[in-house]
């Protein structure tokens, strides 16, 4: 209870006194150690400087001076940045999931350690918002720090967003990449995203965390429904959801658990208060497997950290990896030391009708288990539609162009025709013929159309496959044949419709072996 003010006021007076005091014999010893006498310093000296005291002095208070504790445990750190504990009185529903939680220490545990690479970043970007620390416990609730957590809302990553809120905070989704799945750039959005919730329920943090769970439409309205009845219309007393109801309660309920993991038989795993990760810049198209390799580290450790790439190829996303920091200075030295054609270079392909594995890995020059590991597949079956990732040697010229798979044609069956003479006359073999129509037999009907793949009759003549090349700023036709190593003529040929006078983005065909 702060002082009454008469008490302060003669508190003042007699600390001012002795502080004039002090001064004075200051002076005289000053003196005397100088050599002087007493008769040095008179009596106007003393009331100078005195009378110099009236005006207030400027103390130093604990507030002035910047303390930053040195943590070696994350925890601590955690701990002592938590806001949200005047909130943990005796309350049934925390008890309930602080008991709940206290019932299974090993899954924290495990939790616990598998938080450790991404706890510190988290940390740091709460931190620096300002934003309670019992928020980085959330990634436990929402996917148990798994990136790769996936509900069957299709929410995605550490947050556990849906495609439309992730889009919405500007996460990026493609084939190849998925900024839910991307701890830098999700975490961002699930800041960004509770900041705007704080501000809209006027600074509760309770109301929203139970609209991040469930959406700030349920819980306004779960507000204005006890408005219109005269009800309570603080979290405790809205009728949400079952489980936005227990979503508060368990992050209390776990700060709790954090706060004193030893009064419930719990280990928390020590977390180094140091980054785990840091992130290089790269230009090139890499497979993941390839970095752990040049770098010495664990491929599945290094997926964790950049689980946004799902085809484990940084093909699209952000230009950059994340690695244990200790790695990263090799990691970036050996990728400058690269020779382009070292790497890897990808493009897509979709499944067709009538495509098998053997087929596809044949049409690009590969191994079947080479494609089968590039694409994660565990058998041979495809899909209609699939999409599968294609790895090509990287190189000055090759990744400017694709080779591309001839496109499906159709035959109409004319009176006469059997599968041996149009198999013969298309270059195919009739097995093929029958598996791409899905013929159990060889009869034919007049005006049958059949599927056909494979080379057209041009190319079977050339022996070569079709290529396809975007034309550069600078580009000729002499300067493109010389390149490619081919006849002036043939690439003319092969190109009737274009003139000497190319344009930057104009595709030309090439027939090369």
């Amino acid at each position: 209870m702060p002082p009454a003010p008469e008490e302060r006021r003669d508190r003042e007076a007699l600390a001012a006194s002795g502080r004039a005091l002090a001064l004075a014999l200051c002076i005289a010893l000053a003196g005397c150690q100088s050599g002087g006498t007493r008769s040095s310093v008179d009596d106007d000296a003393i009331g100078a400087y005195t009378g110099s005291l009236e005006r207030e002095p400027i103390w130093l208070t604990d507030a002035d001076v910047i303390q930053t504790p040195a943590y070696s445990d994350i925890w601590d750190r955690i701990r002592d940045g938590f806001q949200l504990q005047e909130y943990l009185d005796a309350n049934p529903r925390i008890e309930q999931q602080r008991l709940l939680f206290a019932s299974r220490p090993e899954s924290l545990e495990i939790i616990s350690e598998r938080s450790e690479l991404y706890l510190h970043y988290i940390v740091e970007q709460l931190e620096a918002r300002d934003m309670p620390l019992e928020l980085a416990l959330l990634p436990v609730i929402e996917s148990a720090y798994n990136p790769f957590a996936y509900s069957p809302a299709n929410a995605v990553g550490l947050w556990q967003f849906i495609p439309s809120t992730g889009l919405h905070y500007n996460l990026r989704q493609t084939h190849w990449y998925d900024g839910r799945r991307d701890v830098m750039a999700s975490t961002n959005a699930a800041l960004n995203y509770l900041s705007r919730l704080h501000e809209m329920f006027n600074g509760n943090w309770l109301l929203a965390l139970a609209a991040y769970n469930s959406g700030e439409g349920t819980v306004s309205r779960a507000i204005e429904r006890n408005q219109r009845l005269g009800l309570p219309t603080d979290y405790w007393n809205l009728p949400l959801p079952r489980e936005t109801k227990d979503y508060v309660p368990k992050l209390l309920a776990l700060s709790q658990l954090v706060t004193t993991p030893e009064a419930y038989g719990i280990t928390l795993n020590p977390i180094a208060n140091e980054p785990y990760f840091a992130a290089i810049p790269v230009k090139q198209r890499l497979d993941l497997a390839r970095v752990a390799e040049l770098a010495d580290l664990d491929e599945e450790e290094l997926f964790q950290l950049n689980a946004a790439f799902t085809r484990r190829i940084t093909l699209d996303g952000p230009q950059r990896l994340l690695v244990p920091s200790d790695k990263a200075e090799l990691l970036a030295a050996n990728l400058a030391l690269m020779k382009p054609q070292q790497l890897v270079d990808w493009q897509e392909y979709k499944v067709r009708p009538g495509d098998t594995l053997a087929a596809i890995a044949k049409r690009y020059d590969l191994r079947v288990s080479t494609l089968k590991d590039a694409n994660r597949l565990r058998s041979n079956h495809l899909a209609i539609g699939q999409v599968l990732s294609i790895p090509a040697p990287s190189g000055a010229a090759t990744s400017l162009f694709a080779k591309a798979p001839s496109a499906p044609r159709s035959y109409r069956v004319k009176s006469g025709d059997n599968l041996w003479d149009i198999a013969r006359k298309h270059d195919v073999s009739v097995r093929d013929l029958q598996r791409w129509n899905r013929l159990s037999g060889s009869s034919l009907k007049v005006g049958q159309a059949l599927l056909l793949q494979g080379s057209t009759r041009q190319v079977a003549k050339t022996s070569h496959s079709p290529t396809y090349y975007k034309v550069r700023k600078g580009d000729s036709l002499y300067v493109i044949a010389k390149r490619f190593k081919v006849g002036l003529d043939a690439l003319k040929k092969w190109n009737p419709t274009s003139s000497r006078l190319l344009k930057p983005g104009q595709m030309l065909t090439l027939y090369l072996p």
